[in-house]
């Protein structure tokens, strides 16, 4: 270990710019065994270590980047999959440079830090190749457990709960398992196939699982809570954000999820509305984030002619990774900054021609390092646009079968629950976007985690 002065930090291969646009496969590619090994052998093994600190998931990370390093794959595999529901989609999908290797010791002293997520997902692909699985209970209980939506925090938990040997049943309102993984996140950053592979583990291991059900309209959450040990919720925040200025619900006027949604739907040849198409259209993204930049890319990918981003701060201050950001440039998207929406503008037939914006400046930073943004004086200028794409972030549905069985929520629609995950409704547990808020898959997945846990130490004492 602690070969970071002989070796310099890796990517994995990536495919050009030009051909990946052609299509929606992965862009990275799995590292080779001795590259993983070399790349592992830079960690320094720091008694505190930085980079489990920071995950939400809290990862075995260097001890798994030890057993990398020494070629031992199988223990490597067990401690990936021991603190993490799906490490092959969390080593995908994470902003690793604002968590792990963010805090990597040797990114904080000039070395550049170690590929923690790169190698999170060879684990996982390496060892399903030679036959690895996740290991779930020999025996179960006779306690089942109802699971409300099949995201991130959902899943997670069921993978928890199985393993404890406590029965799951889950209800999806999709056609297919996996919520934001499947619908939500671009098959350039996740192939479907991945997300579903998981999903067989669970189901061959007993997990009953119903799709195209909606609790609330298919199913009485009551009858849940009645038939059911405990019951989890975690139906994720589907509702994006709007800008409330003059013209956004104009024809050609898309919320971030609901295109998205529409063209996975179409991928998987589902029914879908086409007046999301956007090929041959100049398209405009409002805002920074990693949604912003899936809206970017599939934009690309549909034939769109042109594709602006327009955010309200600078580049350094983006929220999203700079990975994306990265690709989105290299595959062509153009970007302006310090740019905020005043309106959108139509024609007399209510299509959109452009935007209205108003160029901004960043404060001085305060005690905690924010800048406010404030707007400049008569600095209107405008971008031509077929399409504007509203990407700043997501709010919560809030269901009516929540207050109807004693759910409480909190001013923004959020379920409020206490430290273990419980809500105000006894044995009624929740986690994820719609208990924090828009937020990240891992922290969802840890919720589903922390939840699990907890409904176990209830059930099984």
């Amino acid at each position: 270990m602690q070969n970071f002065t002989n070796l310099e930090r890796i990517d994995p291969l990536k495919r050009g710019s030009n051909e990946r646009k052609k299509d929606y496969n992965e862009i990275y590619d799995i590292f080779k065994n001795s590259d993983a090994s070399s790349q592992a052998d830079r960690c320094v093994q720091c008694g505190d270590p930085y980079c489990h600190n920071k995950c939400p998931l809290h990862n075995y990370i260097p001890q798994w980047l030890r057993g990398v390093a020494k070629k031992d794959l199988e223990l490597s595999f067990k401690l990936s999959n021991e603190t993490n529901p799906f490490p092959e989609i969390t080593g995908r999908i994470c902003p690793q440079d604002r968590l792990c290797e963010g805090d990597c010791t040797l990114e904080q002293d000039g070395y550049g830090a170690i590929t923690i997520g790169s190698i999170e997902t060879y684990i996982s692909e390496k060892g399903f190749m030679k036959g690895m699985k996740p290991e779930f209970a020999d025996e179960m209980s006779d306690k089942k457990v109802a699971i409300v939506g099949s995201g991130p925090a959902g899943f997670s938990c069921a993978t928890y709960l199985m393993r404890a040997g406590i029965n799951v049943e889950m209800f999806e309102k999709a056609s297919k398992p996996g919520g934001l993984l499947t619908y939500g996140i671009p098959s350039f950053k996740l192939e479907k196939e991945i997300v579903f592979r998981r999903f067989d583990f669970l189901t061959d291991a007993g997990m009953k699982l119903n799709l195209g059900v909606e609790v609330g309209k298919d199913i009485d959450m009551k009858d849940l809570i009645e038939n059911y040990d405990a019951v989890f919720v975690g139906i994720g925040a589907e509702k994006s954000k709007k800008a409330h200025i003059v013209n956004e619900h104009g024809k050609n006027v898309f919320l971030a999820i609901e295109f998205l949604k529409n063209i996975q739907q179409k991928h998987f040849e589902e029914t879908y509305d086409k007046g999301f198409e956007v090929t041959g259209k100049n398209v405009v993204v409002i805002g920074g984030g990693d949604t912003a930049m899936d809206c970017i890319r599939t934009s690309l990918r549909e034939g769109a002619s042109s594709v602006k981003c327009l955010y309200r701060r600078d580049a350094i201050n983006m929220p999203g990774s700079k990975k994306e950001f990265k690709n989105a440039r290299e595959e062509g998207a153009e970007f302006i900054f310090n740019a905020s929406p005043k309106d959108v503008l139509l024609n007399s037939d209510g299509e959109v021609i452009g935007i209205e914006m108003l160029q901004t400046l960043l404060s001085q930073k305060d005690a905690s390092g924010r800048q406010s943004i404030e707007i400049i004086d008569d600095s209107e200028f405008r971008v031509d646009a077929d399409v504007v794409i509203f990407a700043l972030g997501f709010d919560q549905m809030n269901p009516n079968f929540l207050s109807e069985n004693g759910i409480e929520t909190n001013k923004w629609g959020e379920i409020i629950a206490d430290v273990r995950q419980e809500c105000s409704k006894q044995f009624v547990f929740t986690g994820g976007d719609c208990f924090r808020g828009s937020d990240l898959v891992v922290t969802a997945a840890e919720d589903g985690k922390i939840a699990a846990r907890e409904i176990a130490k209830k059930l099984l004492g």
